[in-house]
């Protein structure tokens, strides 16, 4: 049997050379490095390897176990982006492996980025090329678990696996597959980015969804501080109160207008603010 890069084989030690190990079986033969090697080996020893091509695209051989194959998922982390090529991962061995660009959807800014992890598998193209694949939704689901009414509320954390325009999909660490729809967050989380939230809805299938915004009582004192922080930079005024468009208040500082006049409203119970005119100014003292 011809030997093939992406899966790990049982071969023999046919001879040892100057710098390293010829390995086979009684059709095919590929090097070993010596600095490939794990323990000690000797002409004759079965050894189990797996085989990429090195950076010559030479089929080659490596002792080092891999974290994925073209039979096995796993989580690989991202070491360089390339916006004409794709996204690198390491794998585990000496050698880091292209994930295509074509393989993410969205624009460029939800591509992972260096330091993120992506659940992938390897794939042999027909050019005789190794890449890897990010899961899809049906490998995803043969690691998912359903999730319980328990979990309502509760916060998780979790990876974005896929962008679409109205939202985001994640596998939370509990192994939860859910969705965060565009309406709770405040901005778009990319492929491969860890995100916390909170569950805000457990469905019949036991998938979830998920909420980045902040809960009322803590979004409240964020969205307070982010209005008294603009009132001071514009010398403690602002053309905006609770009767100001909705379209206005979201164009301005990404809130809806009912968290605009909860936080306004907290302001002005804490005798910080008081409202004239349309516009909001600082008390002074």
């Amino acid at each position: 049997m011809m030997l093939q890069a992406g899966v790990i084989e049982q071969v023999e030690v046919l001879r040892e050379t100057e710098i390293g190990y010829m390995v086979g079986n009684e059709q095919d033969e590929v090097f070993l490095h010596k600095n490939e090697v794990a323990g000690e080996i000797a002409e004759g020893d079965e050894l189990d390897v797996f085989l990429y091509h090195d950076h010559k695209g030479r089929l080659t051989a490596t002792m080092k176990t891999p974290l994925i194959t073209t039979e096995d998922f796993g989580w690989v982390e991202v070491v360089k982006v390339s916006q004409g090529l794709g996204v690198f991962v390491d794998i585990g061995v000496s050698k880091d492996i292209l994930i295509p660009g074509d393989e993410f959807s969205g624009f460029f800014g939800v591509w992972p980025q260096e330091g993120d992890e992506l659940y992938c598998r390897l794939k042999l193209t027909g050019r005789d090329r190794l890449i890897a694949l990010p899961a899809q939704d049906e490998d995803l689901k043969e690691l998912a678990v359903a999730a319980t009414q328990s979990m309502f509320n509760k916060s998780v954390s979790a990876r974005v696996y896929r962008v679409i325009r109205t939202g985001s999909f994640i596998l939370t660490d509990e192994h939860f597959l859910g969705f965060i729809h565009q309406s709770e967050r405040k901005q778009e989380p990319r492929i491969g980015e860890r995100v916390t939230g909170r569950i805000i809805a457990v469905k019949d299938d036991g998938t979830v969804n998920v909420s980045l915004l902040p809960r009322k009582q803590e979004g409240m004192d964020e969205d307070a501080q982010a209005l008294y922080e603009y009132m001071e930079g514009r010398g403690g005024a602002m053309p905006f109160s609770d009767q100001s468009a909705p379209e206005d208040i979201k164009e301005r500082f990404q809130m809806s207008k009912g968290a605009f006049k909860r936080a306004l409203g907290k302001l002005m119970k804490e005798g910080k603010v008081y409202q004239e005119e349309g516009w909001t100014y600082f008390k002074r003292d």
